[in-house]
């Protein structure tokens, strides 16, 4: 692996375990095993190095979410394999967790990549839930862009819920809760009450 691709790897690792602010250079020159000085002969900083890291995993976030959402199935099963893929639960999002950093945040230029992340699987989502709505698989009233913000809030959610108990039990009790809503809506034919 070259110098540049070591850093990069060194960065994703470093902010998906300490955050941009917990990431210092020294720390990913040590983790790249790079010399000092090769960050800025390959970036001009931390932020640029940060900037590729994140997109990097972002892209790579995508690409997981897409090869499963693409996948067989109808959509009712497309989307339980997303919510249901293996992902380290303990650890949290690598994506999802640069929205608690207050200079991921601040930045618009490292926050686009995360914002851009999320709104592609939303996106993806609440096409796929349309597409349930139109075979008939979930009821005709509900609404595809709040269902697939509803399975990215769980997603997220079940992350910060795990890592507080210290078990993924509770990841997958979400989980299993919007599953089973989903699962009752499809087979209901009368608008529930609200």
């Amino acid at each position: 692996m070259s110098t540049p691709e070591r850093l990069i790897e060194s960065t994703r690792e470093l902010l998906w375990e300490r955050g941009y602010v917990g990431t210092s250079p020294k720390a990913i020159l040590e983790r790249a095993g790079a010399g000092q000085g090769s960050m800025y002969h390959h970036f001009k900083g931390k932020h640029d190095l940060a900037l590729a890291a994140i997109r990097r995993t972002a892209e790579e976030l995508r690409a997981t979410a897409e090869g499963v959402l693409a996948g067989p199935g109808t959509p009712y099963e497309r989307i339980e394999a997303y919510l249901r893929r293996e992902r380290d639960v303990l650890r949290g999002c690598p994506v999802g967790r640069l929205t608690m950093d207050p200079d991921v945040v601040a930045s618009a230029e490292l926050r686009a990549p995360v914002d851009e992340t999320l709104d592609r699987i939303r996106e993806r989502l609440a096409g796929i839930v349309e597409e349930g709505k139109e075979q008939g698989q979930f009821a005709p009233w509900l609404d595809g862009e709040e269902i697939a913000a509803t399975i990215l809030a769980t997603v997220q959610g079940g992350y910060v819920l795990a890592r507080a108990s210290g078990s993924p039990a509770a990841f997958d009790t979400g989980v299993r809760g919007l599953l089973s809503l989903l699962a009752s809506r499809s087979t209901t034919t009368d608008r529930p009450e609200t």
